[in-house]
């Protein structure tokens, strides 16, 4: 029992959470393209912590969405000489510095959207929903570090590895879930976390990063003159 729900939480389940973050994203774009927004509140709250907040929060999840890709530079990274150890203490210590920041920031928005009568009011269900289940996957993902930290002062990376060969395997369509049936549950949990994210992306806000203006920042800058009247 234990092997069939492993390999359907971790050989199945990832493909069923892409698939509906690739249809529900496409489907919500062609049906509703007016709600790809992330439905600022700013108006509605103070701005006294709104804006340290929702930096904080911005830059801790934007960090740890790269750094989980760095899995698939490992080869790269060996080739600059940076090995499996070194590797992992870079991970460790961003990961820690980038989840901490991510938890403040979001915590903070989270008590906003809920004890702030305004914004609590003008909020959707999902909204709520889906920044509490982020917040629960950056807590395991904290927690593993209390695995991670003590093993790689020790220089033990098996269980990195592990997880780098497995997360392979899925992005090339031969999951295999055996290779962590042994792993710490507290992995587990977190990957089952992270892909339920994917699952919730197209019904939730979240769909507002597909129309992120990556323009702006080529962008020519703009001009702005104020006419100034003529005093009589």
């Amino acid at each position: 029992m234990i092997w069939s729900w492993n390999t359907f939480l971790f050989g199945i389940y990832p493909y069923i959470a892409g698939t509906i973050f690739l249809l529900g994203s496409i489907i919500r774009y062609e049906r509703e393209q007016a709600g790809w927004t992330s439905y600022s509140s700013q108006i509605l709250a103070s701005k006294r912590y709104m804006m340290w907040a929702s930096n904080l929060w911005h830059i801790g999840i934007l960090t740890l969405f790269l750094g989980h890709f760095t899995g698939f530079l490992t080869d790269i990274l060996e080739w600059l000489g940076l090995d499996p150890v070194e590797h992992q203490w870079l991970a460790a210590s961003a990961g820690i510095t980038a989840g901490v920041v991510a938890m403040v920031g979001g915590v903070r928005l989270l008590l906003r959207r809920v004890l702030d009568p305004k914004v609590r009011y003008a909020s959707r269900p999902m909204d709520i929903i889906i920044l509490v289940w982020l917040l629960i996957t950056l807590c395991f993902g904290l927690g593993t570090q209390f695995i991670s930290v003590p093993e790689v002062i020790h220089d033990h990376v098996q269980n990195m590895e592990i997880l780098i060969h497995y997360v392979r395997s899925i992005a090339e369509f031969q999951a295999n879930p055996q290779l962590i049936i042994n792993i710490p549950l507290i992995y587990k949990v977190h990957m089952f976390c992270g892909f339920t994210v994917f699952l919730l992306f197209p019904f939730s806000r979240l769909v507002h990063i597909w129309t992120v203006p990556l323009n702006y920042i080529v962008r020519p800058y703009q001009l702005v003159r104020s006419k100034i009247r003529s005093v009589v």
